[in-house]
């Protein structure tokens, strides 16, 4: 590290000496100027940003760290455009949840204690939540917006802040831009801590009633659930906000035999029994696996700390239990909800799924067939809320979701919802029962019907300063000298979301993209491989997305087609020198 920008850190570093700092803070900042150079480096060289989505970072001590005066600068600055994009109102409310994450209750606490003093009208939870619930919340009781603190799937280090708007789904363009100003241009002295009481109300367990009826009043097959609803679910929350309500949700709908996993119970932020809360990691769902054997279970359901992502393991024709992918339960649910609603003949062309551009096209395959519309998004469930918010009073939305384990159905979330999601993807087991089917087995006939979609992920971990310079790069290489072929297959098309454009390698032409700014590319190959690459934007990593397909001819075929889905998707991984 350069001295001007060591000497920069430490007068920074200064500041968060003074009496508007606490004790604790001002203790650990004068040791890390003391004694940990790199550390504080890595704390103060730049200022946690605000993006269009909140903030997001490591929990400690100052201005690149999640913090109560990090978030206080946040709250302040959000309040600020409150109160200037609703001038007219009188009682601007805004709702507030939190998960089990470590001082997710404090920064919850602390948010709505800066809202308050600056006569905003704040309704939080008196204990932890779903972020989805959060979003119905917003929607029920006509806030203008919402707050959730949360880093999702990330590990226990980790701490977020996101914000919503009044029609219940995640900050987008122009608010995410005017908000990322005004939180800019706060300082901490501008911060109003501590507001009266009056300002704030509690919510109870009141409105889990109200919202675990919403999503029972979305059950399509309610017959087939009464005559399969012994059907072993093993469900577990890996210490999250899913604990209480994936449970009630399922009861509701009418599933009887229901396991819990009781390590896993516990709400407990240091998240004691997995290395990362993230349902998109096999190690995470170990133990409710371990569960599922031992009582014979049909289905493996496990959400991760703020309950909108769900991993699930289903019975394989050998009785072997697998866990199934995000696009593979994303195909399932689309495929289930779209062919019930044209079994019932609610299907007349005023309809629609979204999914977004790194999620299997195997969705609008399924669209397709039953004369649906369907909408490509950019990354980011808040694209799919607003197609919905576009859309009202228009047309409808059956479903959406997206590869990374979220998924939505109805119109009353503007969120990922995996409470909503359990209690769909049971149901859809005890259909496919009702049939004469596994989930598995439905799975196959779904490939063999449409085609046969293989995706796959590798996530590029790159931490620090320097990390971020070189995903930075690998981006700029990709992008400034695209490969010509990628495992013997021309590249055919390339669509570049940064400058929104798609280049025909073929013919050199350029054709708009008609989607917000990216910094994301797609190659296309000729063989109908689609490689996707994205830094990540709540992780220090860089992510490679796979999509291969192939037809199915014949259901036996399948585990011979899935080796050569598999093999094809490490060619192209060696082909691009992926590999260590």
């Amino acid at each position: 590290m350069e001295k001007d920008t060591l000497q920069t850190v430490q007068e920074k570093a200064k500041h968060w000496l003074i009496e508007k700092f606490d004790t604790e803070t001002r203790t650990k900042v004068q040791h890390l100027i003391d004694h940990d150079e790199k550390e504080l480096i890595e704390c103060f060289y730049k200022d946690l940003e605000f993006g269009t989505g909140g903030l997001r970072g490591l929990m400690g001590v100052g201005t690149n760290r999640m913090n109560i005066y990090t978030v206080g600068m946040a709250t302040q600055g959000l309040a600020s455009y409150l109160l200037s994009a609703f001038s007219g109102k009188n009682d601007i409310k805004v709702a507030i949840a939190y998960d089990s994450r470590n001082n997710s209750k404090l920064f919850a606490k602390t948010a709505a204690g800066i809202l308050s003093a600056n006569g905003i009208k704040v309704l939080i939870y008196d204990a932890l939540r779903p972020t989805p619930q959060l979003s119905y919340t917003i929607r029920h009781f006509e806030c203008q917006s919402g707050i959730v603190i949360t880093a999702s799937h990330n590990p226990k280090e980790y701490n977020g802040y996101k914000v919503y708007w009044e029609d219940g789904g995640q900050i987008i363009a122009p608010h995410d831009k005017n908000i990322i100003k005004e939180v800019a241009a706060t300082t901490i002295d501008m911060v109003k801590f501590d507001g009266p009481e009056s300002n704030i109300t509690i919510l109870d367990d009141e409105m889990d009633d109200i919202y675990t009826d919403k999503i029972k009043s979305l059950s399509l097959s309610p017959e087939s659930i009464q005559r399969n609803a012994d059907i072993k679910i093993v469900y577990t929350p890996i210490h999250g906000t899913g604990v209480k309500l994936v449970p009630l949700s399922l009861k509701k709908m009418g599933f009887k035999h229901i396991l819990n996993v009781p390590e896993q119970d516990i709400s407990d932020g240091n998240f004691p029994t997995v290395h990362s809360p993230n349902p998109e990691e096999p190690a995470a769902l170990d133990l409710a696996l371990q569960l599922a054997e031992k009582e014979g279970a049909d289905l493996v359901m496990g959400t991760d700390p703020d309950a909108d992502r769900v991993g699930i393991a289903v019975r394989n024709t050998e009785e072997k239990l697998i866990l199934l992918n995000g696009n593979q339960t994303a195909a399932l649910l689309i495929y289930y909800l779209l062919h019930k609603w044209d079994e019932a003949g609610k299907l007349d062309g005023k309809q629609y799924i979204v999914k977004t551009i790194v999620t299997s096209e195997i969705l609008n395959e399924i669209a397709e067939r039953y004369s649906v519309s369907y909408y490509d998004v950019l990354t980011g469930f808040k694209y799919i809320a607003d197609i919905i918010k576009r859309n009202a009073g228009v047309k409808t939305f059956i479903g959406g979701g997206e590869e990374s384990y979220g998924y939505l159905a109805g119109e009353f979330v503007r969120d990922k919802d995996a409470v909503m999601s359990c209690a769909l993807i049971a149901e859809v087991a005890a259909w496919a029962k009702d049939n004469g089917k596994s989930l598995y087995e439905l799975l196959i006939d779904i490939y063999a019907d449409f085609s046969f979609y293989k995706e796959s992920l590798i996530s590029v971990v790159k931490k620090g300063k320097s990390g971020a310079e070189e995903i930075a790069e690998m981006m700029e290489n990709f992008r400034s000298k695209p490969p010509h072929s990628i495992n013997n297959s021309d590249v055919v098309l390339v669509h570049d979301y940064l400058k929104q454009q798609t280049v025909d390698m073929i013919s050199q032409k350029r054709h708009p993209i008609q989607l917000p700014v990216s910094n994301v590319l797609q190659f296309v190959l000729a063989d109908g491989s689609k490689i996707s690459i994205r830094p990540s934007g709540t992780e220090p990593k860089i992510k490679f997305y796979f999509s291969v397909k192939t037809k199915l001819e014949n259901k036996a075929d399948f585990e011979a087609a899935n080796k050569g889905l598999d093999d094809q998707i490490e060619n192209i991984i060696q082909s691009m020198r992926l590999r260590d």
